[in-house]
This record gives structure tokens, sequence and C-alpha cells, in this order.
């Protein structure tokens, strides 16, 4: 198997697929990684392949990652096209190497779909539920279907799948397979919960809430930072935590005027309890030391990554109904509307309530398990494989929906 990422930077896609990655390897498939981007320049963050946490933990468990060696500073000069014949050469010989790819999301299809490349069934996995703003990626997903390149898309969320049928991709192609996380590591646990609370100064029972986010229009931060300065007002006791590539106000200007918009007069007062912690490589530790996870997105969220993990290491949701996530949280925390006061009441809440909320996630493991994720991918795979080694003349007949 080969995946072909755009770039390794942060985000809970690449989260995702890096995991799925490492767990069929896990399960006895070889996998090799080719990113188009050797560096990427996101959320006012340089992000190096090197030192992306999931391409280290993709090296150390034996996987290939190659590059073409892009560099990518964001805007419209998106580097996805125009590719030399060095570069053509470098996909080709991974390609070759392929029984099938994976496409992390579609905008390696500008490459995928590059004449003269050995021809490979393609499976495109899907985390989004606003394919209209992925510029001409949609086309070239469209392209790659119509050609019979892509054989597959695994969508992350049932809104993903909604989204681009509407778009109109054909269903028969789509197949959902919900996200999930490492239940070993993504659990309650009071040693973390004492120790993340020990390191930025907050008192064992002050309630906390934490926003792990990358730096985007998407995320709705100015919603968030108005609904943190009534929660903050409300609750002297109350700390905010803000993680995520962009979220320190040194790197990423933008954020500090933000909060300036948001707190005004009040920043003095409030924001020292206001922790922005930038991009962690512990998330299981900042959630386990945290009593609320909570997301603010205005559009574009499938199945939002923060939720699932925070939740399972004891965090209650509390979210904006975009994506799937009003059904992640449904029984297990709060949706709320896109209101500041609404939001500050609900986290209240979710304090509150948070013993109660506690049995329902611990009845509901096994639903956002990283097993039954993997489990499904690799049914998905091993069927293509199969048909793929059988006949050249037509692409494989897939399994039932997942």
């Amino acid at each position: 198997m080969l995946s072909v990422y755009e770039g390794f930077f942060s985000g809970g896609a690449r989260i995702v697929h890096s995991d799925v990655v490492l767990g069929l390897v896990e399960g006895g498939q070889h996998h090799t990684v080719l990113s188009i981007h050797g560096e990427v320049h996101r959320e006012a963050t340089r992000q190096a392949m090197e030192n992306d946490a999931c391409y280290q933990q993709l090296t150390a468990a034996g996987v290939g990652v190659s590059t073409l060696g892009r560099s990518f500073g964001g805007g419209d000069d998106q580097a996805t096209v125009g590719f030399t014949g060095p570069e053509l050469a470098d996909a080709a010989r991974a390609l070759a190497d392929a029984d099938v790819v994976l496409s992390l999301k579609e905008q390696p299809l500008s490459l995928l779909n590059q004449a003269g490349l050995p021809r490979r069934p393609v499976v495109v996995c899907l985390h989004r539920s606003d394919p209209e703003h992925s510029g001409t990626a949609l086309d070239e997903l469209k392209a790659a279907i119509a050609d019979g390149k892509v054989v597959a898309a695994v969508c992350c969320a049932e809104s993903t799948r909604d989204a681009y049928q509407a778009a109109g991709i054909p269903p028969e192609v789509l197949h959902v397979i919900p996200n999930g996380v490492d239940l070993l590591r993504f659990r309650p646990d009071p040693a973390r919960r004492l120790a993340l609370r020990a390191s930025l100064g907050i008192p064992d029972t002050a309630p906390v809430v934490v926003f792990a986010a990358r730096y985007a229009t998407m995320k709705n931060i100015p919603l968030f930072l108005r609904a943190a300065k009534e929660w903050l007002r409300r609750e002297p006791a109350g700390h905010v935590l803000m993680c995520g590539a962009g979220m320190t106000d040194h790197d990423q200007p933008a954020l500090s005027a933000d909060i300036d918009e948001a707190f005004g007069e009040e920043r003095a007062t409030l924001t020292d309890r206001l922790h922005l912690l930038g991009v962690r490589r512990d998330m299981e530790t900042v959630y386990a030391g945290s009593d609320v996870v909570a997301l603010t997105s205005s559009f574009g969220e499938a199945a939002p990554l923060c939720l699932i993990e925070g939740m399972m290491c004891g965090a209650v949701p509390v979210a904006t109904d975009v994506g799937d996530s009003a059904s992640i949280v449904a029984g297990h925390g709060i949706v709320t509307p896109p209101d500041p006061d609404a939001i500050a009441s609900a986290w209240t809440e979710a304090v509150i309530g948070r013993a109660e909320f506690a049995k329902a996630h611990a009845r509901s493991r096994e639903r956002f398990s990283r097993t039954r994720m993997i489990a499904s991918y690799a049914a998905l795979m091993d069927g293509l494989h199969a048909g793929h080694t059988t006949t050249s003349a037509a692409p494989p007949p897939l399994p039932e929906p997942l």
C-alpha cells in the first residue's frame, strides 16, 4: 500500500490517517508514504516534515516516508500543479511498488491524475463536510472517478458522505468508516490530570475548558473567545486552554488581535486564566486534565477528533452542530447554538454534570475504538488488493458500505 499526503502538518485528518497506516502495518500489511511537500507553512507556523509527530511515529514503526521535496507557503500558490519530470519519476517509482493507493483527502489527486503514471486503484480518504471549499480538488476527484482510478472513497462521517454525494460523487463509491482513537492512550488518568494542572499552576479543583484546534476560519475562534470571556467572568476559578497550530500569540499575531477584540478592556483581568499552549504532543494529558472539550466550528467539520479524544479522557464535549458533531455528542455532552452566552452556560452545565456524563463515555468506548476503525479499513483494503491481483481489466468489486 502507498499513502500519498499533501504534506505533514498539524491537523486531525493527518493524525487519523497516520494512525490507520500504523494499525494496518501492525496487522501485517506493508505500507509506504509519499508526501508532496517536505515543508508547509500554515497557521503562521513553519512545519517541516521531519519535525511532525505523525512522520516520527510512522518512521519509528518502519514505514518508509519519502517526499517530492516541495515547500508550500500557503495562499493561492497551491504547489500541486506543474509537476517536474524528476518529481513525476519519483512518484512513478513509488506507485510501481504499490498494489493499492490511499490518498489523504482529495488534494494529492492533482499528482495521481497526471498522465503516464502507473495505474493503481486509488482509495481517497475524505475528512470534511464541505467539499466545495476544497478548490479544484473536488474536480480532481470527479475526474479520477470518471477515469476509473478512484475505486472507493472512505468518509470519516455520515455528514461527509452526504456532502460529497450532494456535490455529485456517485453514492456507490462512498463508504463510511467513523473515526476511532487508541483507547489505551486516551483514557481518564488522575495522575496525568494532576500533572497538567501542576505544570500550568491550575488548582486541582478548578474547572478547566480545553479548545484543541488549529488557527483557521472554520474553527470560529472569535466565537470561542467571546464564550471564554463570558465563562471566565462567571467562573472566577475557571481556566481555559487553547492548543494547536497557531495557538500562541507570538506565532500568530491575529490570535492576539482576536483576544483583544473579544475581551476588550477585561483582557488584563481575565486572560491570566487563558492559557495559549500551541502544538502539544501530549494531548492525552491535556484532555485528562480538563473538564470540558469545546468546539465552536461554523463549517467544514466531519467527525472532529478532539471531541472523541477528549471524551475518552473524561472531558465532556460541548460543540456547535457542524458535521457529525451532534451525533458524536448526543448523550455524551451538550450541543449548543453559535451563541457565546449559551456556550458559556453549557460549559458550566457540563462541569456540573461531568460525573454523570462519564458513565455514558464508559459505555461508548467500543464505538469510538481505533481497533474497530482499523478493522474496517483492513477489510476494505484486503478486498481491493484481492481484486487487483486477480484482474487488471476492471476495478475490483467493493465490499458493502461499512
